[in-house]
């Protein structure tokens, strides 16, 4: 890590990162434009995107930073033995299993009174629930690989993993929440 944070040395570590995650963004809003007549069809899904995509995030926010605090710690270890690791990893999929059958009930429950319901609880909810489970094992994927290069590359997890989640989140929460619902719907 930098021994002295100097606006060039930020500017140097953290440019190209951000230049990534624009045109990352720009691909996520390119995606979900090109799932616009399914969108319009199914205002459910509509509403499922936004909180979808944050959730995901948030998730994946969450394990970067616990896995940020070991870092700075010293007891962050990429071993597949590690059991703080797998044990953080478990807790991502939990905490995503119980909160995204909520949230799909919530966009149910939004779209009913809004739009009116054009598809059942159920099918709303497993979407939600599928697309959720998903999500988190990918935010894992990204978050421990994001991590592990902050590592190789000597920048501090803290600046640079919780923007690489969101940000990929939002591009892979899209295409998930999209190849979910063509699969169920």
């Amino acid at each position: 890590m930098p021994e002295e944070w100097t606006v060039e040395g930020i500017t140097r570590a953290m440019l190209p990162v951000l230049i990534a995650l624009t045109t990352v963004e720009l691909l996520s809003g390119l995606v979900l434009g090109s799932f616009e007549a399914t969108l319009y069809a199914h205002p459910t899904l509509l509403v499922l995107v936004p909180v979808t995509i944050g959730t995901a995030g948030n998730l994946g926010s969450i394990l970067a930073s616990r896995l940020s605090t070991a870092f700075h710690l010293g007891t962050l270890s990429f071993d597949h033995r590690d059991d703080d690791l797998a044990g953080n990893a478990v807790a991502t999929v939990a905490l995503a299993v119980s909160i995204f059958p909520l949230v799909g009930a919530g966009a149910w429950v939004l779209s009913l009174l809004t739009t009116g319901v054009e598809l059942s609880l159920l099918t709303v909810v497993t979407v939600a629930l599928t697309s959720g489970a998903a999500l988190a094992v990918l935010a894992i994927v990204v978050t421990l690989l994001s991590t592990y290069a902050a590592y190789r590359f000597e920048l501090d997890p803290d600046d640079v993993v919780i923007p690489i989640v969101t940000n990929t989140c939002d591009v892979l929460g899209v295409l998930v929440l999209f190849a979910v619902a063509q699969l169920l719907i």
